[in-house]
């Protein structure tokens, strides 16, 4: 039966080749599998990453715009802050959910 398989097949180096590929693809620890998933988390971490450059540089004009304009910082302070001046009374009224 060992005679029907051609003598390349029945090499030393040719198992030995074999069995290692076989172990690297699907056995060890950064197998075929684990470096896809791995690359597709990186894709969508890049992506996050970019999603956030882009929350930066909004947040920075919206920096240089608020500190150019004393009103403007103002409005911000008063409408998310909730500040007020010591002569003056806050009401806030609170949407009522359905």
């Amino acid at each position: 039966m060992l005679k029907r398989i051609p003598k390349f097949f029945r090499s030393f180096y040719f198992i030995t080749t074999a069995l290692f590929l076989v172990w690297m693809l699907f056995f060890d620890s950064n197998d075929f599998i684990t470096q896809y998933q791995m690359s597709a988390k990186l894709s969508e971490l890049e992506e996050t990453r970019e999603d956030y450059l882009e929350k930066m540089d909004e947040v920075v004009k919206d920096r240089k715009a608020l500190m150019g304009n004393p009103e403007l910082l103002e409005k911000y302070a008063r409408e998310k802050y909730l500040m007020k001046r010591p002569n003056e009374d806050v009401f806030i009224i609170v949407a009522k959910e359905e």
